[in-house]
């Protein structure tokens, strides 16, 4: 960015940010009132505590950091409000393109489709604007192409104010609604996955800033604790700020990696029909986390010497950093359970774009129904899909209603593309869509769709390891700077009349904790473990029970480089005596 352009991008954030304030549902004077003023006062607070109170010297600067943070998201937060519906709409932005274009090939007319839009409630913002575009057909008796463009103006997203203003002009002009939707719907799939390749690479960055600033905080915990052999402070006190300080720069980061990702659900929506995969889900997690609190019940007594058979087993030669991660072990159980039934929505996916292709063209070669085609498409190879296909034919066969055969067949898969894309397959079909049409339709959105996710998955790997060796490093940093502050103490420095003259000790021990202290460090690898855990689930859009599985790895490397830590310092220590 050149020397001109930075002041004109301040002044046009500066805007924005001041337009947000009048977007806003709570009135501006308001918000100013309750919580901008409040939010300065707490800064001016931290400014003061840190001038009087007599701390470490990278304490004093990190309160008021801390002070700036809470003041900082206070004047941003219209903002943030605003680009939030932006973001909504944006990523419901595909579905509801192809949704719309899919209706628009149906046999009803276009002030239907929009109506018909407004109602599904799952495109959020994106189906309030169709219902006011709609009021304003209906009630106040505009045109649709004045509707449009009216509400273009009022929306904060590019592409949805784009759309509408395109849609405005040629509905104007005499052209067919699904004539301009099939030559615009390519143009704006490539926007949709332009924008979600963007905000992959808006991860990628933040990934290395975030292991830059955990990195930082790693070394300021470090010098927290070693420190104050030197100046006197208590270690307990700047560590615990220090924790506290990189437990927001955590929680702060994981929500801009949720803002940033895009929104792109894996697992259906459920609506009263539990599957026999989603009690399995629900069975695993309730049987791990029972199965934990008994494992930690069994290791508090034992650690207390009140199981018999204690000095039998062993449990004094359990390192104490073990104890946590495996109270934890039980919580693989549903971590794998969800991993497996994950990887199998993911496989489902693939198949699906040939199968409905296959079924578009069948059905539209033939001219028989659904049930007609499936008892041939049944015994073709469709991965881990076939089974559910089966099922779907069987059902179909029954003369059970076609919408609960289609509901059956897409809470099976567990799949929100496939029950999105089902629903819109099963909508045109009975709204006398063309089923060859809609198959291609179909089959070749989601396979866009799809090739997105491999290029998330593999973001999300690059993480995966970016953060497990994270967590290995601050560990290990962690431990050698509580095990090098306790050497250095365990020092016998006599000066003698050296000394005198200066005054005061060279080496200050008597305020360390040093339980306390290891304790704050244990803190801070569960605490990481768990945000990182979110993290990457939020980066996978996969389900939250996989964060099981990550926690329970997290803790453990946690542990194992602690204790691996303790005891190198520990070797080191008796060579050298």
């Amino acid at each position: 960015m050149g020397l001109f352009e930075k002041p004109k991008a301040a002044s046009e954030l500066s805007t924005s940010i001041i337009r947000a304030y009048d977007e806003m549902e709570l009135p501006a004077r308001i918000y100013v009132l309750a919580i901008l003023v409040p939010a300065f006062v707490i800064f001016l607070l931290m400014v003061a505590a840190a001038v009087v109170l007599d701390i470490f010297l990278l304490a004093r600067l990190l309160i008021p950091m801390l002070g700036l943070l809470i003041l900082g998201a206070a004047i941003g937060y219209p903002k943030l409000a605003v680009d939030q519906r932006r973001i909504e709409m944006e990523n419901r932005f595909h579905l509801f393109i192809i949704h719309m274009t899919i209706l628009s090939t149906t046999n009803i007319d276009r002030m239907e489709v929009i109506r018909k839009l407004a109602a599904e409630e799952e495109y959020g913002e994106l189906a309030h604007e169709m219902g006011r575009v709609a009021d304003l057909v209906d009630v106040w008796h505009m045109s649709l192409g004045d509707a449009c463009r009216r509400r273009a103006d009022a929306v904060p997203s590019e592409s949805v104010e784009d759309l509408l203003e395109r849609m405005a002009y040629t509905l104007e002009a005499g052209q067919p609604l699904d004539e301009f939707l099939f030559r615009e719907q390519d143009v704006l799939i490539d926007q949709y996955s332009t924008i979600y390749q963007q905000s992959l690479g808006n991860l990628d960055v933040l990934k290395d800033l975030y292991l830059s600033i955990i990195i930082s905080m790693t070394f300021a915990l470090v010098f927290a604790i070693v420190l104050p052999l030197l100046t006197g402070n208590n270690p307990t006190i700047t560590a615990s700020i220090v924790i506290v300080l990189f437990v927001f720069v955590q929680i702060g980061f994981f929500f801009i990696i949720r803002a940033i990702v895009p929104e792109d659900p894996l697992w259906y929506l459920e609506s009263g029909y539990r599957t026999r995969t989603k009690r399995m889900m629900l069975g695993s997690t309730i049987a791990g986390l029972v199965l934990s609190l008994v494992v930690i019940a069994l290791m508090t007594l034992a650690f207390f010497g009140f199981l018999p058979g204690t000095e039998t087993i062993g449990f004094d030669s359990i390192p104490l950093l073990f104890y946590l991660p495996i109270a934890t072990v039980p919580l693989l159980i549903p971590g794998a359970v969800f991993w497996h039934a994950e990887r199998q929505v993911f496989d489902r996916d693939r198949d699906f774009p040939n199968f409905i292709r296959a079924l578009g063209t069948s059905e539209s070669a033939r001219q028989a129904t659904t049930s007609e085609v499936l008892s041939t498409l049944r015994t073709k190879d469709f991965g881990p899909l076939t089974p559910n296909i089966d099922d779907l034919y069987r059902r179909l066969n029954m003369r059970l209603s076609t919408e609960k055969s289609w509901r059956y067949f897409t809470g099976d898969t567990h799949s929100y593309l496939i029950q999105k894309f089902s629903e819109m397959y099963l909508v045109g079909r009975d709204m006398g869509g063309g089923p060859k049409r809609l198959g291609e339709l179909i089959s070749e959105n989601m396979s866009a769709i799809i090739n997105l996710r491999e290029e998330r998955r593999q973001q999300t790997t690059t993480l995966i390891g970016v953060l497990y060796g994270i967590t290995a490093a601050s560990s290990f940093a962690f431990f050698i700077g509580l095990e090098l502050a306790l050497m250095l103490s365990s020092f016998d420095i006599d000066l003698g009349g050296e000394m005198q003259g200066v005054g005061g000790d060279l080496i200050y021990t008597d305020q360390y904790n040093v339980p306390l202290l290891r304790f704050l460090i244990v803190l801070v690898l569960i605490f990481n473990a768990f945000i990182s855990s979110l993290v990457l689930r939020v980066s996978d859009g996969g389900h939250y029970g996989n964060s099981y599985l990550h926690f329970t790895a997290l803790l453990w490397i946690g542990a194992i480089t602690g204790t691996l830590t303790e005891w190198l310092v520990d070797v080191i220590i008796t060579v050298d005596l």
